[in-house]
């Protein structure tokens, strides 16, 4: 059977999807990628297929208890992703069987934590982090200050869920991608519908 992405759960569109594939592809080829926010690795395929043009490395950071929006009695709650023994959201399983499904268990790091305990003693360089994780304004920037300083110049920082018009969606995405670009470190790169994409220059 032809894994087909687009069937895996997730809310990422298909062009941003190939978007990242294409970051993925030139960052691995430098240094290690990393992602924050797998859910059930609709982007982690993305990711995983780019970096598997030249053998790389793809770590895949989250706690798999599901972000505020994916809760019991949110907007976004899943039955099926609901451990019902524990009684809390899980995505790890239906990230394991997509990873396996599309044949990435090789190059994907998967690292079950949050953002901040991860990036504790963090040590290697980064060529490319996205950003999809929890969209509080605590949440976004614990993963800006977490992961921004790992990338290596010429790297790109990706940010999903970036909406200038407040009516069209939560700031906090849009919030982290201007604070980033404040610092003087990053030079804008093209746009993908809500994927922000910016570039260390320094």
């Amino acid at each position: 059977m032809v894994f087909d992405v687009t069937q895996v759960k997730g809310f990422l569109d298909p062009a941003e999807g190939e978007r990242l594939q294409d970051l993925a592809q030139q960052a691995s080829r430098t240094a290690a990628c990393l992602e924050v926010g797998s859910y059930c690795g609709k982007s982690t395929v993305y990711l995983g297929k780019g970096c598997a043009a030249n053998n790389g490395i793809l770590y895949a950071v989250d706690h798999h208890r599901g972000s505020e929006e994916h809760q019991r009695g949110e907007e976004y709650y899943d039955a099926e992703l609901f451990d019902q023994q524990l009684q809390v959201v899980d995505s790890f399983r239906e990230f394991r069987k997509t990873i396996r499904a599309a044949s990435l268990e090789n190059l994907v790091v998967p690292i079950v934590a949050t953002s901040q305990v991860a990036g504790r003693g963090w040590a290697n360089p980064l060529a490319l982090v996205f950003i999809d994780g929890g969209h509080s304004e605590e949440a976004a920037f614990t993963d800006l200050n977490t992961w921004s300083q790992h990338i290596i110049v010429g790297g790109y920082l990706a940010i999903h869920d970036i909406f200038p018009d407040p009516e069209e969606g939560g700031q906090a995405p849009y919030n982290i991608y201007k604070a980033a670009l404040a610092s003087g470190e990053y030079e804008v790169c093209e746009t993908t519908k809500t994927l922000g994409v910016l570039r260390k220059v320094a």
